[in-house]
């Protein structure tokens, strides 16, 4: 039996120094969720996939912060992120965050 693909989801944070958390700015299925990731990458904004970030993140609501039990996993990916944009831009590789 041939089933359909499943339908992508997509969640976009944004985190600004001195907020509390990050926020949930953008999230959708199917369709929205590939305008959310075509949009980041035409941003160079790094896409990272996690189906099962995604599938909390999707419960949380727009334009709130993320949940106090996803602090500790985003930092960790946001901390590496920062430490590839570094790179990035220095060119220097200091110790590697954990992923």
């Amino acid at each position: 039996m041939n089933r359909p693909p499943p339908t992508q989801n997509a969640v976009a944070l944004a985190y600004q120094t001195g907020d509390t958390a990050p926020t949930v700015v953008a999230k959708g299925r199917g369709l929205i969720a590939e305008q959310i990731i075509s949009r980041a990458r035409e941003h160079g904004v790094f896409v990272h996939e996690s189906k099962e970030m995604v599938a909390l993140l999707m419960q949380v609501d727009l334009d709130r912060h993320i949940p106090p039990a996803l602090y500790r996993v985003v930092a960790e990916l946001l901390a590496w992120l920062y430490h590839i944009d570094a790179i990035k831009h220095t060119g220097e590789k200091g110790p590697k965050p954990r992923p």
